[in-house]
């Protein structure tokens, strides 16, 4: 046992010891292990309270708000001022499905210690894992570049040219990336997020009509003709995002996190999954109580759809939502290219991860750095109207969908897999009920493009 604060040398066998023994060194030692000098501090207190409650959160609110991001806010507002509020009930259920799946994806997480393209490489096979890594970086590549168009709009409300803005925005999260780590780069991603709270403020401000916001979140009413059907794929495609499932779980594992601490990754998914859809419906609240009766279902411009705060801010009104819109771009202009180079590192075995370099990980950063580059080289020569394309990408993705989610339904009810964190019946029941259900819309929407309606 060592009792003085004068350096001292020992062996790593007499570290592995002491490992076991805590107590044996008082906090303040300095050892000596082979020539380096080691200080021993004493551990912080675990957070309690509120505090235990907020170091809780992470990777699942992260994914789900990061899914509030410009393809969400173009989607819901148009949602809100077409049909006002008729589809919050669609709303409520998916925030249901999306507690349920992200739940799934942290739990794949927990139970193996692997990402979701490590597993379908191992369990079906390289031809099975080329498939996903093709959907994922197609959808992913699509969704980044409406990531720096949401960058684009903002600027050009506060009166900066896109010319100026994206290439800042491009380098700042590639630096933020490259030369941070996880656990630094989780809370600028979850600081950022404040930004959101503007629009329940807006909402509650436009004084709506409650009894038809409550008819519409409680009473189902389903048109089937072409315009519904793409907005309900669209809405499908923003709430439930696939990279939103492969960040959770690529983040649980980088975290490190075991099975024994699968309650708090289980909170994380299911606080994260409200958060982020408790957003989506304030903002169709908002959008339908101010620029439905005003005529303006018709959305063409980040500047339109910023009428929506105007009970809160007024004339500021389209200052505060290109400050959202900018902070909800950046948040998922990281998380998508980042979930995105863990996918396809996962498939096919390269290294990965914050703690290494760039020299050491050059797959993982360079894939990165090509999406963030691409994303960027897009924003600033858009071709068409950017709430159409932004509204696109979010029904590309709701066609997507149905590949990750079979994926992860299958491995996660793989008992030799996850063993006691395998599939409950209740959560096999929900999750394949979410498969059939978007599968089925995806479906009807292809169906009605090749009829004409």
């Amino acid at each position: 046992m060592i009792e003085h604060d004068e350096p001292a040398t020992i062996t790593s066998g007499a570290i592995e010891n002491l490992s076991h023994r805590p107590r044996a060194i008082r906090p303040g030692i300095r050892l000596t292990v082979r020539g380096r000098s080691l200080k021993l501090r004493r551990l912080k207190q675990p957070p309690t309270g509120v505090f235990r409650l907020l170091a809780l959160l992470g990777p699942g609110v992260i994914a789900s708000v990061a899914g509030d991001d410009a393809g969400g806010i173009a989607t819901t507002s148009v949602v809100g001022a077409k049909f006002g509020y008729e589809l919050l009930w669609l709303l409520i259920l998916l925030t249901v499905a999306l507690a349920v799946v992200q739940e799934m994806a942290a739990r794949l997480g927990v139970a193996t210690g692997s990402g979701l393209l490590d597993l379908i490489r191992e369990r079906f096979g390289i031809g099975w894992a080329l498939l996903a890594v093709t959907v994922i970086v197609i959808a992913n590549a699509g969704i980044t570049a409406t990531e720096f168009l949401g960058v684009a709009a903002a600027a050009e409300i506060f009166g900066l040219t896109r010319w100026v803005a994206v290439p800042i925005a491009a380098v700042g999260l590639w630096a933020l990336l490259l030369y941070g780590n996880y656990f630094s780069a989780e809370r600028v991603f979850l600081a950022m997020t404040l930004v959101f709270l503007a629009y329940p403020v807006a909402a509650i401000l436009a004084h709506p009509d409650w009894t038809a916001v409550a008819h519409g979140a409680l009473v189902p009413s389903l048109n089937l003709n072409q315009e519904h059907l793409l907005l309900i794929v669209a809405l499908i495609g923003t709430t439930i995002t696939p990279y939103q499932q492969l960040f959770q779980q690529s983040a649980v594992v980088e975290k490190g996190v075991g099975p024994q601490h699968y309650r708090a990754e289980r909170l994380d998914a299911y606080i994260g999954a409200i958060v982020g859809n408790l957003i989506w419906l304030f903002v169709i609240v908002a959008t339908a109580a101010t620029l439905r009766p005003a005529g303006m279902t018709d959305i063409t411009s980040a500047a339109d759809a910023a009428h929506a705060l105007e009970p809160l801010a007024g004339a500021a009104a389209a200052g505060l939502f290109a400050v959202g819109l900018l902070g909800a771009s950046m948040l998922a202009g990281a998380v998508v290219p980042l979930a995105t180079a863990y996918s396809v590192s996962e498939a096919f075995g390269f290294r990965k991860g914050f703690g290494l370099d760039y020299r050491r990980a050059p797959m993982f950063y360079g894939l990165f750095t090509a999406l963030v580059a691409l994303g960027a080289l897009v924003a600033l020569f858009p071709s068409a109207s950017v709430i159409d394309l932004l509204v696109g990408i979010q029904v590309f993705n709701g066609l997507l969908l149905p590949i990750v989610l079979a994926f992860i339904l299958v491995l996660a009810a793989d008992r030799r897999l996850m063993g006691r964190l395998a599939n409950s019946l209740a959560q096999s029941v929900l999750g394949w009920l979410t498969l059939i259900v978007v599968t089925a819309s995806a479906l009807l929407l292809i169906g009605s493009q090749l009829l004409g309606g």
